[in-house]
């Protein structure tokens, strides 16, 4: 289904909160020319859950419209099933490549209510899914044996691995059926678990720097693992530091420093505290990324 590396697209608001359209079509253009593979709107960095149905649809549908070579593989998760189906069910209507399932939140389901959600998504859909865990955003963790039974299901694709975790990451690629995909869901990791046999990212650094990851991830592909690990240390400041503060406020600001439209935030995200708006500066500045 996929491999390289996608960006989880930020959603550019005005300020007076609505969607920047334009601006985020211009995001679209600058992450196209700059090779990245697939955009994915509506993700955690894209704030999904400060935006209504409405609002979700419409932003994947401004992303799939302006694409020309990318994939669009859409955030379509939600913590009550019913929801999920229906993003799902508009994604597909909109002509996404694929959607990008995170598990549900709050709810801290128990293993087979991610099974049963996750499979009646995948029956009501027949659209590619990959699967999204991300422990530290939902309360509970997919584990291994439920990630193999869920990649029976022939339209669950692959899995976008954020736990952090990099020995459940070695057994699902251990274990992962022939065709299964593994995609990192953490840029600080990608370098390991693409060593390990992931085959690409969801990532929120190539917002910012779209070229520089799409390397990285294009040398690990072809096994040139030297080359690929000067440019994951040249970016492991980045890497950590657009997780200063909680995701996707330093990216955000990042691409205001660059000039890029990012806008406000929504609330309950708000604005970097000084301290922390100067490391992330400094950052961008040894990057070449901004100038004094």
């Amino acid at each position: 289904m996929f491999s390289g590396c996608a960006t989880a697209i930020i959603t550019p608001f005005k300020e007076n909160g609505e969607i920047d359209e334009e601006g985020l079509r211009e995001l679209v253009t600058f992450q196209e020319e700059q090779g990245i593979d697939a955009i994915v709107p509506c993700g955690t960095t894209g704030e999904s859950a400060t935006l209504t149905h409405e609002e979700h649809v419409k932003v994947i549908k401004i992303v799939v419209d302006h694409v020309k070579k990318a994939k669009v593989i859409a955030g379509a998760g939600s913590n009550a099933t019913h929801e999920a189906i229906y993003l799902s069910r508009a994604a597909k209507d909109l002509g996404v490549d694929g959607i990008l399932s995170i598990s549900p939140y709050y709810n801290k389901p128990t293993q087979r209510g991610i099974f049963e959600h996750y499979e009646r998504i995948a029956h009501a859909v027949d659209l590619p899914i990959i699967i999204y865990n991300v422990p530290s955003r939902t309360g509970s963790n997919i584990e291994v044996s439920t990630v193999m039974k869920l990649a029976e299901i022939p339209n669950i694709v692959g899995i976008k691995e954020a736990s952090g975790n990099i020995v459940q990451v070695m057994n699902i690629l251990a274990q992962a059926p022939k065709g299964f995909v593994v995609l990192s869901g953490d840029d600080v990791l990608t370098y390991p678990m693409m060593t390990l046999g992931a085959k690409g990212v969801v990532s929120v650094a190539s917002n910012v720097v779209p070229s520089m990851v799409k390397s990285m991830v294009d040398h690990l592909l072809a096994g040139e693992w030297e080359e690929a690990r000067r440019l994951h240390f040249k970016l492991l400041p980045l890497f950590k530091n657009l997780f200063i503060e909680t995701n996707p406020i330093p990216v955000k600001t990042s691409l205001r420093l660059m000039g890029k439209p990012a806008g406000s935030f929504r609330l309950p995200l708000c604005e970097m505290s000084p301290s922390n708006l100067e490391i992330l500066r400094q950052t961008l500045l040894d990057l070449g990324v901004i100038s004094k």
